[in-house]
C-alpha cells in the first residue's frame, strides 16, 4: 500500500511540476512576442510624432522626407483636418481614394476610437488641426470602447490568483480521472508483489492496462507455490528418513555395545582380543553420539525440535555444565578453567535450558575430541550490547584459517584427518549454530588468545 501511495505522490509531483514549468514557459513565449511587436505597437506616438514634425510653408504643409519614407515602409497614409474648416488640408501620396475629404465632429469621434472604413485609425495633436494615420485593414484590432470597471482592475490580481488555482485544480482533476484507471490497475499488481515471498497462492484479475503484468505474477506465484510445496514434501521425507533411521539403527547397535563390552571384560578372551572389542565398544558409542546428533541437527533445520525458552541465569546454567564435565575428568588430561568475573553473578536470557546446556556440552567436548593429547579448556560468561557471551576456549592444536573459514560459512562440516579410524566431524558446532539460531542468537568460531580453537555463543540478554 505505501509503494501505491508513492507511486501516486510521484504522479501528482510529476503534474504540478509539467504544470509550473509549462505556465513558465508561456509566460516567457508571450514576453518575448510581446518584445517583437513593440515597433508596431506605438501607433499612437508615431501619429503624434507626424503632427508635431509637420510644418507649413509657402507651398502648404510638408513632412519631413525620413518621417515620410517610415510611414511608406509601413503601408500607412496620413491626413492633416484642419480645426476651422474641419477639412482634409494636407494627405499623403498613398491615400486610398474612399477615405472622406471633409469630417463633422461626430466623425472625428469615431475615427478616433475606431475606423474609418475599415482602416484602423490613430490621431496625433497639432497647432490648427488634427493628424490622422490609417494603417492596413489587418493591421490592428482597436477596442472600440475602452472602459474598464475600476472594481474589476482592483481585483485583477485576486482574480488571476483565483483563476490559475482554479486552473490548476482543474488540471489535477483530469490527470487524476486519465489515471485512475493505471492506479487501479497498479494496487493489485504491488499488492501481489508483496505477497510473493510469503506463502500465499497469488491471483490477481487479468484484465485492464496491467493485464500482461498480472498474468506473469500469476504464472510466478504458481511456480513458487509449486517449488515451495516439493521442497517442504523433500524437507519431510529427508527429516523421516533421518528419524527412521536413527531409530532402525539403535536397536542392532545397542546389541552389538553390549556383547562387546561381554567380550572386553571376558577374562578367558587374550588381551589382543580384548582391546579389539574395547575399540568396537569405543567407536560403536562414537556412532551412537553421532546418530544422536544427525537427528537432533534434523529436527533443528526443520523446525521439528520443540523449543521450550524460559527465563534463564545463563552464568548458572553455563557453569553447571563445566562443573559435569570437571567431574568426568579423571585422568585429568582436559582440566577446565571458568573464568567468568566473579562480579558477573547473573545474566538473564529467555531459553531453553537444556538445549543451551547441549550446546556448552558440545563445545567443552569438541574441545576434547580435537586434543585426544590433552589440553586446557577455558570457559568464560561476559556481558556485551544486550547479548550474554559464552566463549569456550583451548589451547590445543586449533585449526587452519581455511577450516575457520569452512567452519564459519559451510552449512555442514565433515573433516578429517589422516587417522581414518578417528573421524574427526564438526556436526557438533552445526548443532551449536543450530541452537543459538533457534534463540535468536550468533556463533562465532575462531582462534584462541590461547593458540588453540575459540567459539563465541551470543545470545539475547533479557533486561
Amino acid at each position: 500500500m505505501k509503494s501505491v501511495l508513492k507511486l501516486i505522490r510521484r504522479f501528482v509531483g510529476i503534474m504540478l511540476l509539467s504544470s509550473a514549468l509549462l505556465i513558465i514557459l508561456n509566460f516567457i513565449l508571450l514576453f518575448l512576442y510581446t518584445v517583437s511587436q513593440l515597433p508596431n505597437s506605438q501607433p499612437w506616438q508615431t501619429a503624434q510624432e507626424v503632427a508635431d514634425n509637420l510644418f507649413q510653408n509657402d507651398n502648404g504643409y510638408v513632412l519631413p522626407e525620413d518621417i515620410t519614407i517610415e510611414l511608406k515602409k509601413n503601408d500607412t497614409w496620413a491626413i492633416f483636418i484642419d480645426n476651422a474648416t474641419m477639412r482634409v488640408v494636407w494627405r499623403t501620396d498613398n491615400l486610398p481614394e474612399t477615405v472622406p475629404m471633409s469630417y463633422s465632429i461626430s466623425d472625428i469621434a469615431h475615427l478616433t476610437r475606431g475606423y474609418i472604413d475599415g482602416y484602423p485609425t490613430f490621431t496625433g495633436e497639432a497647432e490648427n488641426g488634427l493628424v490622422v494615420l490609417g494603417y492596413p485593414k489587418d493591421s490592428f484590432w482597436k477596442h472600440m470602447w475602452p472602459s474598464w470597471d475600476y472594481s474589476l482592475i482592483a481585483n485583477l490580481p485576486k482574480t488571476f490568483l483565483s483563476v490559475l488555482v482554479i486552473n490548476i485544480a482543474l488540471i489535477f482533476i483530469i490527470y487524476i480521472i486519465a489515471n485512475s484507471r493505471l492506479l487501479k490497475s497498479v494496487k493489485p499488481i504491488v499488492g501481489g508483489i508483496q505477497s510473493l515471498p510469503t506463502e500465499e497462492t497469488i491471483h490477481i484479475k487479468e484484465k485492464g492496462l496491467l493485464s500482461e503484468l498480472a498474468q506473469s505474477i500469476n504464472k510466478t506465484s504458481e511456480i513458487l507455490h509449486s517449488q515451495r510445496k516439493q521442497l517442504r514434501k523433500k524437507e519431510t521425507a529427508r527429516a523421516n528418513w533421518i528419524a527412521g533411521v536413527s531409530h532402525d539403527i539403535r536397536t542392532p547397535l545397542s546389541m552389538v555395545m553390549g556383547y562387546a563390552s561381554q567380550l572386553e571384560s571376558d577374562n578367558g578372551l587374550s588381551e589382543d582380543d580384548r582391546k579389539k572389542a574395547a575399540v568396537i565398544v569405543e567407536q560403536s558409542r562414537r556412532m551412537r553420539n553421532l546418530i544422536n546428533d544427525l537427528n537432533l541437527a534434523s529436527k533443528l533445520e526443520y523446525n521439528m525440535q520443540p523449543i521450550n525458552p524460559a527465563r534463564q541465569n545463563l552464568v548458572a546454567v553455563v557453569r553447571q555444565v563445566v562443573v559435569d564435565f570437571i567431574n568426568m575428568d579423571i585422568d585429568d588430561k582436559h582440566p577446565i578453567a571458568w573464568e567468568t568475573d566473579e562480579a558477573l553473578t547473573v545474566c538473564l536470557a529467555d531459553i531453553d535450558k537444556d538445549l543451551i546446556k547441549r550446546a556448552v556440552s558440545n563445545l567443552i567436548q569438541n574441545c576434547m575430541n580435537h586434543n585426544e593429547q590433552g589440553c586446557h579448556i577455558f570457559v568464560r560468561v561476559t556481558t556485551g550490547e544486550n547479548n550474554c557471551l559464552i566463549t569456550v576456549d583451548d589451547d590445543g592444536a586449533g585449526a587452519t584459517d581455511e577450516q575457520i573459514e569452512r567452519l564459519n560459512h559451510s552449512p555442514h562440516y565433515m573433516l578429517c584427518d589422516e587417522n581414518t579410524s578417528m573421524q574427526r566431524h564438526g556436526l557438533g558446532l552445526l548443532i551449536v549454530k543450530q541452537i543459538a539460531a533457534a534463540h535468536g542468537g550468533t556463533t562465532g568460531i575462531g582462534h584462541s588468545s590461547y593458540g588453540g580453537f575459540s567459539v563465541k555463543l551470543a545470545l539475547p540478554m533479557e533486561e
